[in-house]
């Protein structure tokens, strides 16, 4: 008699943010889709526009962007004239559906993915906003493994100020580690991520929360 293999489960991640839009578990009651004050606070998205498109217009050849985790794309809509094609992907597919309907530019695409189990697309450039915080180890070092066919990643994580004890453990959801004084750090273990050159390119209060939103810019090759 031979042992059954052990299936593993699915990861409650894309139920869990289908659910924080339904029950506008973010605020932004007035909309029908809203990622948060992250995504919206004028302070917080201004100063993340402007060192981003600072970033992006280095190139010269504007970049193929893939954001990984667009939310309701109040932040990308900004950053797409920088791009030669701009692919946007999140885990909700009504928010997706959603997105198609509000924004139609011909270097633009959206998809429904989950980044943590699906193949993620082509680019040269990788943005993850406030995405990975939200995330277990395990789904996390799945994204992990995928980001090195990058050439360069844009990565904004919620971090408590001063120093602190990275990558605790969480459940998938609407939390992030900061009550348990910690966030994501790639480098760190278990994730171990490396990168030719780190720059960090932006720190600022966190809207509504303790802690900074830090942005950093891997450069991978």
């Amino acid at each position: 008699m031979t042992k059954d293999k052990k299936i593993k489960k699915p990861w409650p991640t894309k139920d869990a943010m289908a659910q924080i839009y339904e029950r506008k578990l973010w605020g932004g009651k007035q909309y029908e889709f809203y990622s948060g004050l992250g995504s919206h606070h004028p302070e917080t998205v201004d100063a993340y526009i402007a060192v981003v498109s600072a970033f992006l217009k280095y190139f010269a050849t504007p970049p193929v962007i893939c954001d990984l985790g667009c939310g309701d794309f109040n932040i990308g809509k900004e950053l797409l004239k920088y791009s030669k094609k701009y692919i946007a992907v999140d885990i909700v597919p009504d928010l997706i559906s959603h997105n198609k309907k509000e924004f139609k530019i011909d270097n633009l695409e959206f998809h429904a993915l989950d980044i943590a189990t699906d193949d993620l697309p082509s680019g040269d450039c990788a943005i993850l906003r406030q995405v990975l915080q939200h995330l277990s180890n395990e789904e996390i070092q799945s994204v992990v493994e995928k980001l090195y066919d990058f050439k360069y990643i844009i990565l904004t994580e919620h971090l408590p100020e001063g120093d602190f004890e990275p990558n605790k453990d969480i459940i998938s959801g609407q939390g992030i580690r900061l009550k348990k004084q910690s966030g994501v750090k790639l480098s760190a273990s278990p994730f171990h991520f490396k990168v030719k050159e780190e720059k960090q390119l932006l720190s600022v209060p966190a809207p509504g929360f303790k802690g900074v939103l830090v942005t950093t810019m891997y450069k991978l090759r």
